[in-house]
């Protein structure tokens, strides 16, 4: 992979994982969080698109606001059932999960109908990253869990894959925006946050009371998604301009090393030796996919 292509998406992968791990410690946010933070987002991007609109010597055109519209709805379905899973799963399950199973999708879709031809180092890096991912997120429950334990677990590995699901939709609708369409980025990034608060807008508001609280109690969380979150996503749109969605998809599991160790450190969830192993194989895919 490009270096700087490489470099854009390891930097991504640190900010991602440090907005997830803000994320993961509300149990009240759910969709009015989502909408609390693409406020945030929107506001931040929005001068930023402004005078990246004033110099893009393109013209805008329509086709920018139908793929930021496509894009803003798949990013609100993946808010939401993010949310959803840190609500009643572990971070270490859910996060690991969404982030092993996008790729995966992603990869054979971008084979299969982008037509895209990454080497054999490439692949065997990118299946060593979902190997390695797969072994973060999986495994026996221990042995102490009683039945609500197991069933909340359950219910993170089905959240963590629907995630996962939501996220290969994105990337490859956002690589095909940014390349095929020739979106710019800094315009697509904040194009599709004013239409993410356009969109939920009516539900959000139907409970200010709950919006407010959320302001109140959780301000700091709502201020670390809102600014880390398109940062680290638009990195990775200016790493799918230089380089193939079949590889950036993959590289930016690095931040589960990240999220898993949190996990561990942070928030005290168990299984810490199964999830290093499981980091250790995440960068042995992410050095194969950086010496292709």
């Amino acid at each position: 992979m490009n270096a700087t292509a490489l470099s854009l998406v390891i930097i991504a992968a640190v900010i991602h994982a440090g907005w997830n791990l803000a994320a993961k410690r509300l149990r009240r946010g759910g969709a009015r969080f989502v909408w609390a933070y693409s406020c945030l987002s929107a506001v931040l991007l929005f001068p930023v698109m402004a005078v990246s609109l004033a110099v893009e010597p393109q013209r805008p055109q329509w086709t920018w606001l139908l793929a930021a519209t496509v894009t803003a709805m798949l990013h609100v379905i993946y808010g939401v059932v993010l949310q959803r899973g840190y609500a009643v799963g572990d971070l270490s399950v859910v996060y690991p999960l969404a982030r092993g199973t996008g790729p995966l999708i992603s990869v054979l879709a971008a084979v299969v109908l982008l037509g895209e031809r990454p080497g054999p180092l490439s692949l065997a890096g990118a299946f060593l990253v979902i190997a390695g991912v797969l072994v973060i997120g999986t495994g026996r429950a221990p042995a102490h869990a009683d039945a609500a334990d197991r069933v909340a677990r359950r219910k993170g590995v089905a959240y963590g894959l629907l995630t996962g699901l939501t996220i290969a939709a994105y990337t490859l609708w956002d690589a095909h925006s940014v390349t095929g369409l020739g979106v710019p980025p800094i315009v697509y990034l904040g194009t599709s946050a004013i239409v993410q608060i356009l969109l939920m807008a009516p539900y959000a508001l139907k409970d200010r009371e709950e919006v407010s609280w959320l302001w109140r109690e959780h301000k700091r969380e709502v201020l670390i998604v809102g600014l880390l979150s398109p940062v680290a996503y638009l990195l990775v749109l200016y790493a799918l301009q230089i380089a193939p969605v079949s590889l950036v998809a993959p590289a930016r599991e690095l931040s589960i090393v990240l999220g898993g160790l949190a996990a561990w450190l942070v928030l005290g969830e168990s299984n810490a030796v199964r999830r290093l192993v499981g980091s250790a194989v995440v960068l042995a895919g992410i050095t194969a996919i950086a010496m292709a």
